[in-house]
């Protein structure tokens, strides 16, 4: 089942074109998984074997897959060539690739090639090189097409507006279990039933959940513990429908907040909300992260801050929720309306051993940041 109509798809594949002829490219391999959903709405995982989406400069579209994702092309995209390379000891899809596009008539060809990818081992990448060396001329071709997926269409907003929803249903239904001698798990659970409750879809990557020492990571871990009677509790989570991610963070006080807990939730929000005046069309996603740090560093945070505060969203595909650009010092990509960010404040002190992390997802308009979570920025302070 397609997500998007036909005129949709049609209207992507015309801009991809176009920035493929603009790059003097005569097709793209496409290998990211978020092209391949992007451009025809192929879903799967089976990006982590050989897959390659072929499109042409002139629209021509074929898939290379396995067996297994055969039907789920047939039925969740508009692909109409879908051929099969078959499971062997010596089995060479590169090579087959390379046959199917001297079909087409591309030798000689310039065609450029997703490399910054989980869809492309280094193994695999080295095979494809292999394969067509003197042949045709492969070109690095990473933004094109992410160029075009960052600014989304009116079709997509809607999908995004609904995770976002579903996002702020995860953490009140997350926050219903948060109290003293509460379980991670039972937290982590009542956020992710809330989201599969809407309709919504697994994360990119796990619900990042920390108590205890462990809310100053960023990133998730295996293991679940019970809440102190004075605690703290980090989650990083998204809302997510159609693969369309809306994220959300927050550094929850269990029992009670200490002073310094809420002297560093005062900075953080204080950052979040500098950094969300200069998401504004024509700014730069460096100057982005520059109004955080300005924020954190005057209130003396800065050894605890990190050297990013945010990135697009979109539909990506497991293991990483995170998409192209991010918010870094010097980042030069111009922001623009119809682009989805999220920001994150991360105040991890190791010498206190305190957290605070205050994030959320807006919408670029034509004059700003539009945030898309209902939620209160303010310290939570449960139990």
């Amino acid at each position: 089942m397609l997500h998007f109509d036909t005129a949709e798809f049609d209207a992507r594949k015309r801009h991809a074109q176009q920035a493929l002829s603009e790059s003097g490219l005569d097709g793209l391999l496409a290998f990211k998984p978020e092209t391949q959903y992007w451009l025809t709405g192929f879903d799967t995982f089976g990006y982590v074997f050989f897959q390659c989406l072929y499109f042409g400069a002139d629209g021509r579209t074929m898939l290379l897959t396995r067996a297994p994702d055969l039907r789920q092309a047939h039925l969740t995209s508009d692909i109409e060539d879908v051929r099969v390379w078959t499971d062997l000891e010596d089995a060479s899809p590169a090579d087959q690739l390379r046959d199917v596009l001297a079909e087409f008539g591309l030798k000689g060809a310039r065609l450029g090639v997703e490399t910054e990818t989980y869809g492309l081992t280094a193994r695999n990448g080295k095979r494809l090189e292999a394969a067509m060396d003197g042949f045709c001329t492969l070109v690095e071709a990473n933004e094109t097409v992410s160029r075009l997926r960052a600014v989304k269409s009116q079709a997509e907003i809607a999908y995004v507006r609904k995770a976002a929803e579903l996002g702020d249903a995860a953490f009140d239904a997350g926050l219903e279990e948060i109290r003293p001698g509460a379980f991670e798990g039972d937290v982590l659970a009542a956020m992710q039933g809330a989201v599969f409750r809407g309709g919504g879809d697994y994360a990119g990557n796990e619900f990042i959940v920390g108590s205890g020492d462990h809310a100053l990571l960023c990133r998730y871990q295996t293991g679940r513990r019970h809440l102190d009677a004075t605690d703290q509790l980090t989650l990083e989570w998204a809302g997510v429908y159609k693969r369309y991610h809306a994220a959300c963070m927050r550094t929850v006080a269990v029992g009670q907040a200490s002073q310094r807990q809420r002297d560093m939730a005062k900075a953080a929000h204080e950052a979040l909300l500098a950094v969300e005046e200069t998401l504004v069309p024509g700014n730069t996603f460096g100057a982005g992260f520059d109004a955080h740090a300005r924020v954190l560093d005057a209130a003396g945070l800065q050894p605890h801050r990190l050297n990013a505060c945010g990135y697009s969203l979109g539909a990506v595909f497991a293991p990483n929720w995170m998409d192209w650009p991010m918010l870094y010092h010097g980042n030069p990509v111009e922001l623009a309306p119809g682009m989805v960010i999220f920001v994150h404040i991360i105040v991890v002190d190791s010498d206190s051993g305190l957290a605070m992390c205050p994030g959320r997802t807006s919408l670029i308009g034509t004059r700003g940041a539009e945030p898309l979570s209902r939620l209160p920025l303010e310290l939570t302070v449960a139990g």
